[in-house]
């Protein structure tokens, strides 16, 4: 009977950033702000992408779909945090809890493996420039990234399913900012073994294989750049790459070195890293690709040179 009574929790509170009433509202104004930024960012990106017929390429398509998932990504933490911060409210229902840890792993994945497939587009324009537009055919781009929906698709139902089955006592507190798997695991009242062991297999599925993945891709470019002879060659291969990398080293130096660190075990490191690549990393994703990339920042030039006329 005790069990189940923990297993109709209705809520849970979440810790947040800070208790301090005086850093409230600069927490307010900081994470709406980079909040609105992402979102301007990406969507800006995305409208010069599908406005600009020279952009419709598999390398843009690809991140099109970055910066989508990247919008979707931060709207799946920032807006309750914002929520809870201005009513002076820590809550969140058990539906919503598992709402947030179902869409968080489904956009953290997609970006992951977004990158991965964005690693092997450029492995294939610089080692076999002459059968790009065969090989990564609309078709194929289509494929994979439906492949990516498909695969965190489950994996991320797996996770709520089997946290579903867990039972917590009342007043659980969740020492983060948002609904995480890793911490919700930490709070719950029942054994996590299982929960814990399809989390080292999903970590393999979504962070080993894609990193693996891009690791691999950027191995065989190099190599092939080693090979050419032609200095103004190599430049240009390893400035369409050079935005690309950017984002990998942002993105997983601070998802990897929030959970390999020894000071992620404390709750604070803990919500202060996960900052980084859950709000910071999205905003600055577009910033990247516009200020490194020629074609983005003339595309955006055109796109803002319409509007004015339209004006």
């Amino acid at each position: 009977m005790e069990a189940r009574n923990h297993s109709r929790v209705s809520e849970f509170f979440l810790q947040g950033l800070s208790d301090d009433p005086e850093l409230q509202p600069l927490l307010f104004g900081l994470f709406l702000f980079m909040y609105l930024v992402t979102v301007l960012g990406n969507l800006l990106i995305i409208l010069a992408i599908l406005s600009d017929s020279h952009l419709h390429t598999p390398m843009y398509f690809f991140l099109s779909n970055l910066s989508s998932v990247d919008i979707c990504f931060i709207s799946t933490t920032v807006p309750k945090m914002l929520v809870n911060i201005q009513t002076h409210s820590k809550d969140i229902s058990y539906t919503g809890c598992l709402i947030q840890v179902y869409f968080f792993m489904i956009f953290a994945g997609m970006d992951g493996f977004l990158l991965t497939v964005m690693a092997y587009d450029r492995f294939v324009a610089i080692c076999h420039p002459l059968r790009y537009t065969i090989i990564m055919n609309p078709r194929l781009c289509g494929l994979l990234v439906l492949m990516c929906w498909f695969i965190i698709f489950w994996v991320s139902l797996i996770h709520v399913l089997l946290v579903r089955q867990l039972t917590f006592c009342p007043g659980t507190e969740i020492p983060h900012f948002f609904c995480e798997v890793v911490q919700i695991l930490k709070v719950a009242c029942s054994d996590t073994l299982i929960n814990n062991i399809f989390l080292y297999v999903s970590t393999v599925i979504l962070g080993v294989f894609p990193l693996s993945g891009i690791f691999f891709s950027y191995s065989l470019i190099v190599s092939s750049l080693m090979k050419m002879s032609s200095a103004a060659g190599k430049y240009k291969a390893f400035s369409t790459c050079g935005s690309h990398l950017s984002v990998v080293s942002l993105y997983y130096g601070t998802s990897l070195g929030l959970y390999f660190s020894p000071s992620a075990t404390h709750s604070s490191q803990s919500s202060i890293g996960s900052v980084m690549y859950t709000v910071v990393t999205p905003m600055l994703n577009p910033f990247i690709y516009s200020l490194r990339n020629k074609d983005v920042k003339g595309a955006l030039a055109r796109l803002h040179s319409r509007g004015t006329l339209c004006m």
